[in-house]
């Protein structure tokens, strides 16, 4: 059993079979053969070994035709390797003796080989662990007949280890089949572990290499509340988190009960909680946990979910299910936010850093035809719902200026045409560059309403990008800065009378609860899964008790010192009282 570290991104504990992506790609189909089928699995073991000999032959001879022996010699090699004694005899022992089946012996062995080359501190031997990979899916290829499930269409459960997710493989995943994931890059603010956030998916990011360490078809845990993965966990330790995933459903039924219940704090102030969806068919989640409405609606996931542009009956079609889903409460719909790690069908992502470069409003402004068809299915949807229209990353007057005028361009055309819509939809604009606090003065003249999204603004405010382990221990939403820049945008917002929502990951955090409603914070958006945890905190707290956290949260100086404040704020909260 193997215990390994990384990020939690997406709450929950899945127990399965592993399929390793980008290394193997394979599923393996069992782990085990009968008694009785021992020989003919041999014989078909032998089989693929004789096969995939004579497939690198006619390799080596092709490319020694073309390019000559010096290139072909890399073959020769792998023949070695194939045709090892030692290798052949482990191989066949795995299946005579451990009954193991020829796919997970050939996987479960050269996996082990290639884990001894990784760890030599040579370079030369260090790459022959990509030659011994190579030979694993030749091998594999034989014998499962080049068969290989695509992740959205699984054939049966299934635990995803990967070295990425892009935020699209990720929308994609056929969520009755795929129990979790984890991946060795990525940090807690990517767009791929927000994803998995909304799918509900448990998942881990940021765990470093190991691929190597496991197999297909081996048991594997992921532990989205610790951040860990168990590999070939031994039978406590299952028995154990089979317990924890139990009780973590009896909760959610003991949650039900919170469905009717406002959001109200002890002296009477009404938090307004509403969902984050990507796709229309989340509505269902967040009416089902009581929403007030939905605060974000991650449009691009449209684009993400399909290998060209949707149309505007597609996009219209989309926006009119969930306002009339949620029967009169708000939908925000957040104009497409592509770029960065989410790329449109057929667009090239060769720029050196996306983060800051062609994206979201910026994109749109770019793509005019896109960006009026998604208007025009946003404002007739208006017509059947309460539907809001959202600008993403607007940094300077001038952009959100523009993105209004071509707005109204499309209204002009609309009205034309006779096509009905709300002419006063309201119309606002995603707080998530510092620029914007910097100008929220002016901003608040010109807005409906506000959204801070943290994810970018933490991203943006401390220089750190929110998709690298490798500097995730920086991504800090607890920062001072950051507290200072959501306390400006607040103030500012309440003096201009301008609604002001939070819909990053911060908002739902229950350790970020009490500031945020101390601060002023009246209106909170997040993922479905977290609504009912944040409306116990909000109806355990009262709003005088919040202001006095948020005021000695303000007057700290570190992060750290800011974060175990809050975490000991909410202890106290959930302590029973003494009798």
């Amino acid at each position: 059993m193997q215990r390994l570290q990384g990020i939690a991104v997406s709450p929950g504990v899945a127990i399965g079979e592993a399929l390793v992506i980008d290394t193997e790609g394979f599923r393996i189909p069992r782990r085990f053969v009968d008694r009785d089928a021992v020989q003919d699995e041999i014989e078909r073991l032998n089989a693929a070994i004789a096969v995939a000999g004579e497939e690198i032959e006619r390799n080596r001879e092709a490319v020694a035709r073309e390019l000559g022996d010096q290139y072909a010699s890399i073959f020769d090699a792998h023949l070695q390797m194939l045709r090892d004694p030692k290798l052949w005899g482990e191989l066949e022992s795995m299946v005579r003796d451990r009954h193991y089946s020829p796919e997970y012996a050939v996987s479960r062995t050269l996996r082990r080989y290639a884990k001894v080359f990784q760890n030599v501190q040579h370079s030369r031997l260090a790459d022959k662990a990509s030659d011994i990979f190579d030979i694993e899916k030749r091998l594999l290829r034989q014998l499962l007949g080049r068969r290989r499930e695509g992740l959205s269409r699984l054939t049966a459960p299934a635990v995803i280890l990967a070295h990425n997710l892009t935020p699209s493989e990720t929308a994609n995943l056929d969520r009755k089949s795929v129990l979790g994931f984890a991946i060795e890059v990525g940090g807690p603010g990517s767009h791929t572990a927000i994803v998995a956030e909304a799918l509900e998916l448990p998942a881990v990011v940021g765990i470093g290499p190991f691929l190597s360490d496991v197999g297909g078809g081996d048991q594997v845990i992921i532990d989205g509340d610790q951040g860990l993965i168990i590999l070939q966990p031994d039978p406590p330790t299952v028995e154990q988190y089979r317990r924890q995933a139990e009780s973590q459903r009896s909760a959610a039924a003991r949650s039900a009960e919170m469905r009717e219940l406002p959001a109200e704090t002890i002296d009477g102030v009404r938090i307004e909680l509403m969902g984050n969806i990507e796709f229309p068919h989340e509505v269902e989640h967040c009416t089902e946990r009581g929403s007030d409405g939905i605060g974000l609606y991650r449009t691009e996931f449209l684009y993400l979910t399909s290998d060209r542009e949707p149309t505007e009956e597609e996009h219209y079609q989309a926006y009119c299910r969930v306002g009339r889903a949620m029967g009169g409460r708000p939908v925000v719909v957040r104009t497409f936010d592509m770029g960065s790690d989410k790329f449109m069908p057929g667009a090239a992502d060769e720029e050196r850093n996306p983060c800051l470069g062609l994206r979201s409003i910026r994109l749109s402004m770019r793509n005019l035809p896109a960006f009026r068809t998604q208007l025009r299915a946003i404002l007739r949807a208006s017509a059947e719902g309460n539907i809001h229209v959202m600008f993403p990353l607007i940094a300077t007057l001038q952009e959100f200026r523009q993105a209004k005028s071509v707005l109204g361009d499309v209204m002009e055309d609309l009205e034309e045409n006779g096509v009905p819509f709300n002419r006063q939809i309201p119309i606002g604009m995603m707080v998530e560059v510092p620029s914007a606090v910097m100008m929220i003065d002016r901003f608040v003249e010109e807005v409906d309403f506000l959204s801070i999204g943290t994810n970018d603004l933490i991203q943006y405010t401390l220089a750190v990008d929110r998709g690298n382990k490798e500097v995730a221990d920086l991504y800090n939403a607890s920062d001072p800065a950051i507290l200072r820049l959501i306390d400006m945008t607040i103030k500012a917002a309440l003096q201009g009378g301008v609604p002001t929502n939070m819909c990053g990951q911060m908002s739902g955090s229950t350790i970020y609860t009490q500031l945020l409603i101390g601060l002023g914070l009246r209106h909170f958006s997040v993922p479905p899964g977290a609504l009912v945890e944040i409306k116990r905190v909000v109806r355990q707290s009262s709003a005088a008790d919040c202001e006095r956290v948020a005021q000695r949260a303000l007057g700290m100086e570190s992060a750290q010192m800011i974060n175990n404040y809050l975490r000991e704020e909410l202890k106290k909260l959930r302590a029973p009282t003494a009798a």
